[in-house]
C-alpha cells in the first residue's frame, strides 16, 4: 500500500522515526510530508536532519505557518497527483483546514483519508471551523485518537465512522535509554522540565513548590515562551535565581543526555477553559530514560504515567512540595520508578507499537474499499 503522511510536526526527527517503523512494515510504501520549519508562537522549530532514510520525504511550504488552525500545505494536491497514494493520513485536528483541505483534495481523487486528534475537551466550534470539521467527518475513513479521551470527544461531536485509540507519536528505546553508568552521590538534586514557557504549563507552581524544598537542590527549564521573563522574575521574588537554570530549546536528538541530568522530570500543568494537557510527551521521553517522573492531575497525565511515577492535584504547590521531598530523600523510590517508568515505555509507547498498530488502520480502510491494493516494488 502507497500511503501519502502529512503533519507538520514531522520538522522533529525523533517524530520521524516513527515513520521508519512504519516504512519497515509489510507492504507500506511510505511517503512523508512536512515542511522546513514550524513556526510555533512559543518558538520556532526548524527542520532537524537525520540519516537516510527508508522512505520518501517531500519538504514543503505551508501557508500561514503558525497559525495551529488555520496553515495548510499549498502543494498537497500537486503531491498527491505525483505519487497517487492508495491513502492519506492528514496527521492533524478535523476542525483545521489543513484537514479539510487535504480530505477535500484526496476525495476529489477518490484517496480514503484518515485523521488524527489530540482534542479532548468536547466544544463547539464557530464556523468555519464547524463546517470544516462536519466535512471531514462525513468524508474520512477513520479517525484515530492519541487517547480514550480524545477518542470519546470525536464521537461526542458527531463522528460515527471508525476509530482506534493511538499515540500519534512513540519514543525510541534506544535514543531514550538509562544512563550506563550512576550519578556520583552527594551530586545537587535536579529537578527538571522541557517544554513550552507558557500558563497552562503550571511552572510558576514548580517554582513555589521547590522554594519550599528543605533539601540542596537545581531547577532547568529546557524551553522558551511568553512566561520566561515571569519565571524569572518569580524566582528573584522566592530568592531562587541562583538554583534556576533556564537553557533554550534544544534538538530533539540532544534531549537524551539532557534528561541524564536529571533526578525528577516534573510536568506540572493547570487545567484552562480551552485546553487540559492532551498527552505530555516528555513524561515518556523521560520514563524511558529512567528518569521518576511527577505530573500533575491535569488531564491524560495521569494516565500516561500511571502507577510508574507521582501525581499531586494541579496547582497544589504543597502536594508538589511533598512528593520532590519523598524522591529526593529515597534513593529506593527513585529505582523503582525508574524501572516502572522504564517497562512501561516499553509496553505501550514505543515507535514501534505506535508503527504497527497505525499501520492495523491502514489496513482495515483499505479493505473497507473492497480489497488492498497490489504489492508494490520499492
Amino acid at each position: 500500500m502507497r500511503v501519502v503522511l502529512a503533519c507538520k510536526a514531522l520538522v522533529v526527527e525523533e517524530y520521524r522515526r516513527k515513520l521508519s517503523a512504519i516504512a519497515q512494515q509489510s507492504d507500506v510504501d511510505l511517503i512523508a510530508v512536512t515542511p522546513q520549519s514550524w513556526q510555533d508562537p512559543a518558538y520556532a522549530i526548524a527542520f532537524e536532519q537525520s540519516p537516510p532514510m527508508d522512505y520518501e520525504l517531500v519538504l514543503t511550504p505551508l501557508a500561514f505557518n503558525g497559525s495551529y488552525h488555520l496553515y495548510f500545505f499549498p502543494e498537497l494536491p500537486s503531491i498527491l497527483d505525483r505519487f497517487q497514494p492508495d491513502l492519506l493520513h492528514i496527521d492533524e485536528e478535523p476542525y483545521n483546514l489543513a484537514t479539510f483541505l487535504a480530505t477535500w483534495q484526496a476525495a476529489r481523487r477518490r484517496i480514503p483519508t484518515v485523521f488524527f486528534a489530540w482534542q479532548n475537551i468536547v466544544r463547539r466550534y464557530p464556523p468555519p471551523f464547524r463546517w470544516m470539521e462536519s466535512y471531514v467527518f462525513r468524508i474520512a475513513r477513520c479517525g484515530i485518537g492519541g487517547t480514550h479521551a480524545a477518542e470519546r470527544a470525536l464521537r461526542t461531536r458527531g463522528f460515527k465512522g471508525p476509530t482506534a485509540v493511538i499515540p500519534q507519536f512513540g519514543v525510541d528505546p534506544e535514543r531514550f535509554a538509562p544512563p550506563q553508568s550512576k550519578r556520583p552521590d552527594g551530586h545537587q538534586f535536579t529537578i527538571g522540565y522541557a517544554g513550552r514557557f507558557v500558563a497552562e504549563k503550571g511552572l510558576l507552581t514548580l517554582l513555589r513548590a521547590a522554594a519550599r524544598l528543605p533539601v540542596d537542590y537545581r531547577i532547568v527549564l529546557i524551553g522558551d515562551g511568553p512566561q520566561r521573563a515571569q519565571l524569572q522574575a518569580l524566582a528573584r521574588e522566592l530568592k531562587i535565581e541562583d538554583r534556576l537554570e533556564i537553557r533554550d530549546p534544544v534538538p530533539s536528538s540532544s534531549m537524551p543526555l539532557l534528561l541524564h541530568e536529571f533526578d525528577v522530570l516534573v510536568l506540572p500543568s493547570i487545567s484552562t477553559v480551552r485546553w487540559i494537557e492532551q498527552f505530555g510527551r516528555i513524561l515518556v521521553e523521560a520514563m524511558a530514560s529512567g528518569v521518576p517522573v511527577i505530573g500533575s492531575t491535569c488531564g491524560e497525565i495521569p494516565g500516561v504515567i500511571d502507577d510508574a511515577g507521582l501525581v499531586f492535584d494541579e496547582g497544589d504547590e504543597a502536594q508538589l512540595c511533598d512528593a520532590l521531598c519523598k524522591l529526593a530523600g529515597d534513593a529506593g523510590l527513585r529505582r523503582d520508578l525508574s524501572e516502572r517508568g522504564r517497562k512501561r515505555v516499553l509496553d505501550h509507547y514505543t515507535h514501534q507499537r505506535v508503527a504497527e498498530e497505525t499501520v492495523g488502520v491502514y489496513g482495515k480502510v483499505l479493505q473497507q474499499q473492497g480489497s488492498l491494493p497490489p504489492k508494490r516494488g520499492r
